[in-house]
């Protein structure tokens, strides 16, 4: 496969595409005071950029940054909602953070890996953890061992604190202005026409010129990812050949260079030192495993999820299946699976399937694919085979305890086997243990709504609305939520507490914007 992906991308929006009406609407609010401001007064309204190590953000401010960006990144229609994929990139993380005790750094960060459309090759670090990878890159890594490079890499730039020192503390209670500007500059990447409605005044261009790293910090990011890779197991001229072929990719190029080497400027030197470091680590060959065929087949289908998306898709997967790999034939089969499911063609997407567990029988040796049992679920649930669904996905649990896809799915599947109480309690409990998980108060929300408890349904609502950061949205359920007729005494007295504390949020959330 080439670095230019054959998939032909229907023309779109680009990548955070929602972000022009937020910009123009919303977001600018909050930047503008800061933008338009004095230039005095604009050094004491952002944080100082590119601070020394005293005067970096702190671990908390640094969180909080990051979670507001995501925030605004999670509402975008970019942002790959799929538990599946997000299942597999966050285990994928996790098996490299893993491998290093110091992995995480001073202040032990919780990572989280994530996915967003768009065909470019990048991949990006936010402050406090928050790691994300285009659909593209995704799509070109030929490997798991140069997916694994990319996402390394990034971890040492989280790890070394990197964003902290770029992003002082002079002011760490004007988050919400930086935030904003951090979104902009995001979109920016692919898009130059945001980049003149976001990046007024200057402010903005510096806070998107600091997301790309000095030389310093590139080199610290490869060494730190260089030994996460060894130390789990990967190929780590992985990192060489993936960092080469994008290399090589820009001097090919005559409109510009790949997206991840103007984000990331890659040298000769660079190139030079990885080289020098693998010579003095063993070689290892790691086959990939089954799954990451199968999740850049998802990714594929999922990055334009459109019939003309289809259409395309199923042309690449047509070309695997006449000429590819071994690993590419069980990615064609699970793509075109995913499609025939989405067309409501079940006949073929059994076929599929039963396709790929032969296949799966005749190499014993190979672990379950997670990837694989999800869609079979999916499958059964699409065809109205509950009880069966149920029964898999139990199955699949006990194989995989600490799935966030499958919990989701045996809670789907308690509901459509008419085990609402059941799922209510399921999700109640998961909502105690996974406390930042918008999805589950979706699906607690429909769990109740089945069961005609609508005060408990929009409360649902408004805490999943609250989680994205969608304030008045939040508010707004809570109001639902008083009115309805079966709200209890003591649910009024939860909804009024709720009430105040969101209330005190979005004062803040103005308080910032006005700075």
């Amino acid at each position: 496969m080439t670095l230019r992906t054959r998939h032909r991308f229907r023309p779109r929006q680009p990548l955070f595409s929602s972000l022009r009406r937020l910009l123009a609407a919303g977001m600018l609010t909050l930047a503008l005071p800061v933008l338009l401001a004095p230039a005095s007064l604009q050094a004491q309204a952002l944080p100082n950029l590119g601070g020394t190590e005293g005067e970096e953000l702190s671990p908390l401010m640094e969180r909080k940054l990051g979670e507001q960006v995501m925030n605004s990144l999670r509402r975008d229609r970019d942002y790959v909602d799929d538990a599946v994929t997000l299942d597999y990139l966050n285990q994928f993380g996790g098996n490299l953070l893993s491998s290093s005790p110091d992995a995480r750094g001073d202040t032990a960060y919780d990572f989280f890996f994530f996915v967003v459309r768009d065909p470019s090759l990048n991949a990006f670090a936010l402050p406090g953890g928050f790691i994300g990878v285009h659909s593209g890159l995704v799509l070109t890594a030929q490997s798991e061992s140069e997916l694994a490079s990319v996402l390394a890499h990034e971890i040492g730039h989280v790890s070394q604190r990197h964003i902290a020192r770029m992003i002082g503390s002079q002011r760490q209670d004007s988050l919400l202005p930086i935030a904003g500007l951090v979104v902009a500059a995001l979109a920016a990447r692919s898009s130059p026409d945001l980049a003149a409605a976001a990046m007024m005044g200057g402010t903005g261009l510096a806070v998107q010129k600091q997301l790309s790293f000095g030389r310093d910090a590139e080199r610290e990011a490869d060494r730190v990812g260089l030994n996460l890779l060894n130390g789990a197991g990967f190929e780590v001229n992985g990192m060489v050949n993936f960092f080469g072929r994008l290399q090589s990719a820009g001097r090919t190029r005559t409109d510009n260079l790949p997206a991840y080497l103007r984000t990331h400027p890659l040298t000769t030197e660079r190139i030079a030192d990885i080289e020098a470091r693998i010579r003095t680590m063993n070689y290892r060959q790691r086959l990939d495993s089954l799954d990451f065929s199968l999740i850049k087949a998802r990714l594929r289908v999922l990055q334009d999820d459109t019939v003309q998306g289809w259409r395309d898709a199923s042309a690449v997967f047509g070309e695997q299946l006449r000429q590819g790999s071994r690993a590419q034939l069980e990615g064609a089969r699970y793509g075109l699976a995913m499609i025939a499911l989405r067309q409501r063609d079940a006949m073929s997407a059994r076929r599929l399937l039963d396709e790929l567990y032969a296949e799966a029988e005749r190499k014993p040796a190979l672990p379950t694919s997670q990837v694989l049992k999800s869609l079979e679920i999916e499958f059964l649930l699409a065809t109205a085979q509950a009880e069966r669904a149920l029964a898999s996905v139990k199955d699949a649990r006990s194989q995989f305890p600490l799935s966030r896809a499958l919990a989701m799915q045996y809670a789907d599947c308690l509901l459509a086997a008419g085990k609402i109480q059941e799922a209510t309690l399921f999700l109640r409990d998961q909502s105690q243990l996974y406390r930042q998980d918008a999805g589950i108060q979706r699906a607690l929300a429909r769990a109740y709504a089945e069961q005609g408890k609508i005060a408990l349904q929009h409360m649902s609502l408004a805490e999943n609305y609250a989680l994205t950061g969608a304030l008045p949205a939040a508010l707004e359920q809570l109001r639902i939520a008083r009115s309805a007729a079966d709200a209890s005494f003591y649910d009024q007295a939860v909804i009024d507490a709720r009430e105040r504390e969101l209330q005190a949020s979005w004062r803040e959330v103005m308080k910032q914007g006005k700075r």
